[in-house]
């Protein structure tokens, strides 16, 4: 079933925030992503980091050992479906099922299949892939360490993203699966001076902002960063394969003059946070121009902290545009579970899951080319069944 809604309007549910957005911003970036639908790069970049191994620092996963597997399990969930037989199970979570459920469904219903770039992985995904790294390299160090990656390994995995983005001739999609990645996300954003503590959120129901918060401070203070360090230098302090592959692809496709959709949360601001960081002041309004950040309701509209009255993750993108003056446009699906009548889908009404796998760029993407929000929840619905069925 299609909705009537007018295709320069925002579909029911969705919304639009961020620095200096307007209504005919929003109205244009509708008008870009549903009428290129069909010609979409949509990239999926999964990558570890042995920060995700703390204690209680990621609920991607209900242990320590299982988050080492938890990019590939999301990934073969968004690859094959929940009907086909998969080489790795997905892990036990606190509650509720991988967002990489929801990135099947509306990809499925969009009939978009991603090109997955593998960064960083403690095992070898058992279906097709582009490979930026080379296996040995497995997963950055925690973060805390101050010694994430080597520098050379940051370089070397921007300028592959950077390769394959600026050859490419349609608009771009950026989804990303990295345990532990909100994390390196806070970790980014503070080491580029921004004071962002309160406002990233994680994959726990209330996420441990001490934990996160100290593990940062430790790692750039280990890492002896300052304002002059370079944004590489940064990546390779603290940061994860993901970040340095995706500030790559996102400033070749953006010199390739392609629009580019960031899937995703906490990470997604990080990665844009680097990017405009490298650039030239001046370039910077233009470089923005055709990128946004899309994620779910759930996450759009949640408050991490009670220092700010107001959602985060829209605290989050202002700061950001504020930080580097530039205009930046986020978008939230309008996807909700509260009717539903699977208990694992409904756990993300309590903020036991938020976003993962492009979940909310992908159902948001869904909306506004005519998928009604009855039919994407009938379609999770069905999956959730036909995933028990083959338990």
């Amino acid at each position: 079933m299609r909705d009537s809604s007018h295709p320069l309007e925002l579909p029911f549910g969705c919304r639009a925030f961020g620095f200096g957005v307007t209504p005919l911003i929003a109205k244009r970036w509708v008008n870009i992503w549903s009428s290129s639908v069909n010609e979409i790069n949509f990239f999926l970049v999964l990558a570890g980091s042995l920060t995700a191994e703390i204690e209680g620092i990621s609920a991607a996963g209900a242990t320590a050992d299982s988050r080492r597997y938890t990019a590939i399990a999301d990934a073969e969930l968004l690859l094959s479906g929940p009907v086909t037989s998969r080489k790795w199970p997905l892990p036990l979570l606190p509650a509720g099922v991988s967002p990489a459920l929801i990135s099947y469904v509306a990809s499925k219903l969009l009939g978009l299949k991603p090109t997955v770039l593998v960064a960083g992985l403690s095992e070898v995904p058992p279906f097709s892939y582009i490979e930026m790294d080379a296996p040995p390299f497995g997963p950055a160090n925690c973060l805390g360490t101050g010694k994430a990656m080597n520098l050379d390994r940051v370089k070397r995995l921007w300028e592959k993203g950077f390769a394959l983005g600026v050859n490419l001739q349609n608009p771009l999609l950026i989804t990303e699966c990295v345990p532990g990645g909100t994390t390196t996300a806070l970790a980014v954003l503070t080491g580029l001076g921004m004071s962002v503590g309160d406002l990233v959120s994680g994959s726990n129901r209330i996420p441990p902002m001490k934990l996160k918060k100290d593990l940062v401070t430790k790692g750039l203070k280990r890492a002896e960063i300052t304002s002059s360090s370079s944004p590489q230098a940064l990546l390779a302090a603290v940061g994860d394969p993901f970040q340095a592959v995706a500030v790559g692809l996102l400033l070749g496709a953006r010199q390739a003059g392609l629009p580019v959709l960031l899937g995703g949360g906490s990470q997604m601001v990080a990665v844009l946070g680097v990017a405009l960081a490298s650039i030239d002041a001046t370039l910077r309004s233009g470089f923005v121009e055709e990128i946004s950040i899309a994620t779910t309701s759930w996450l759009a509209d949640e408050i991490v902290s009670n220092s700010y009255k107001q959602s985060s993750f829209p605290c989050l993108i202002n700061l950001l545009g504020e930080y580097f003056n530039v205009n930046l446009l986020g978008i939230s699906s309008g996807l909700r579970f509260n009717g539903s009548s699977k208990k694992v889908l409904r756990d993300y009404e309590l903020g036991f899951i938020k976003e993962g796998v492009g979940a909310g760029a992908l159902s948001a993407l869904a909306q506004i080319n005519g998928i009604s929000l009855q039919t994407l929840l009938e379609e999770c619905e069905l999956a959730v069944d036909q995933l028990d069925c083959c338990s």
